[in-house]
């Protein structure tokens, strides 16, 4: 007798990034700036107190209590994650039961499909608009004619960088039974989150996460934020010591700058504008370049020259996001964001 992987799992391959070393990294939305070594000298202080014997604090005190103050909600309404993917993972399977299903949107950040199909949960599908924007009436319909009973999306999206405004998602919440999860991963580029008023509904969670504008990924920081009794639920069936102490340490002190995080969300927001603008400039003269207005802190193109300008920007050691018929590259540095452009327009120079 030899076991053998079940139908879900047997075809799956690992997550394998881009690999190598490369002088441009502007594939992942990361941010372009590492911590000032002031925070990195308050950071080596605090994991010289970690008590390596010990299990983390199941409940992430610290660095919730950070988090609530930076963003100026309560505590008690937050939960910590060993990043979102650990937080989308865990509430597709929890509040979920079988027969129920869930609805994603097209096109959006693929894990939210993927781990549907781990948890054995009908999931089902709907398509954005040629502008790439959701049409939240048909949503709305859509969600109560198929008994839906949970949505999640990103807004801002991964991939496009495009959103919908607060006063889209409260009536997309108030008009729905469905559980809905707003992944607001990318929302602190832009002014339209509900996190603030999340007491208000009884149906809503938000995410939110370290990795972008924080510019922490290497934490694995994720936060899920919903009235006390989503909350609870949470932290009732997440498993008792997720978010390590290392990570919650210097969380802790990285939300505890407030001034420095948003003045650098600034300068991202300006690189940003810097990269779209540039974009642009170049489908002037090749009107099959087609960029996306963005929220984000990346920009999404269409071209049918994708996988070529994805391949000549990696021969000059700049990587972006190949994704089928678009390239996703990210905001970076104002050096990155110039060397980038200028490669892409020698690009169309030289086809």
């Amino acid at each position: 007798m030899s076991y053998k992987l079940n139908k879900k799992i047997v075809d799956l391959v690992p997550y394998e990034p881009i690999s190598g070393t490369y002088k441009i990294r502007l594939d992942a939305n990361e941010c372009p700036t590492d911590l000032p070594d002031d925070i990195k000298s308050e950071l080596k202080k605090a994991v010289d107190k970690v008590a390596f014997n010990r299990y983390p604090d199941p409940l992430a005190q610290g660095v919730t209590e950070a988090f609530a103050k930076f963003y100026g909600i309560k505590p008690e309404l937050v939960t910590a994650g060993n990043g979102s993917d650990e937080l989308i993972f865990l509430i597709e399977s929890a509040f979920l039961e079988k027969g129920d299903k869930m609805l994603v949107v097209s096109p959006d950040f693929s894990m939210y499909n993927f781990y549907s199909s781990i948890c054995e949960v009908e999931c089902g599908t709907f398509t954005k608009n040629d502008s790439l924007d959701i049409d939240v009436d048909a949503l709305i319909a859509k969600i109560n004619a198929d008994n839906i009973k949970l949505l999640i999306f990103s807004n801002p999206c991964n991939p496009t960088g495009r959103g919908i405004t607060a006063e889209q998602a409260r009536k997309l919440v108030n008009s729905v039974n469905a559980l809905v999860v707003l992944d607001e991963a990318y929302m602190d580029f832009w002014n339209q989150s509900l996190i603030g008023e999340v007491e208000n509904y009884s149906n809503l969670i938000i995410f939110r996460t370290a990795s972008k504008a924080i510019g922490s990924a290497a934490l694995r920081l994720g936060f899920a934020v919903a009235n006390t009794t989503i909350s609870s639920a949470i932290k009732a069936v997440k498993s008792p010591y997720n978010v390590n102490s290392f990570s919650q340490a210097a969380g802790e002190i990285i939300y505890n700058h407030p001034d420095f995080l948003k003045n650098r969300l600034k300068t991202i927001v300006l690189s940003r504008e810097k990269l779209y603008n540039g974009l642009v400039k170049i489908s002037a003269d090749n009107p099959s370049f087609a960029p996306v207005e963005s929220v984000a802190n990346f920009v999404f193109v269409k071209t049918p020259d994708s996988k070529r300008i994805w391949e000549y920007l990696k021969e000059k050691s700049i990587v972006v996001r190949l994704m089928g018929e678009y390239l996703r590259i990210t905001a970076g540095t104002d050096v990155e964001v110039s060397e980038t452009l200028a490669a892409i327009n020698q690009y169309f120079m030289e086809a």
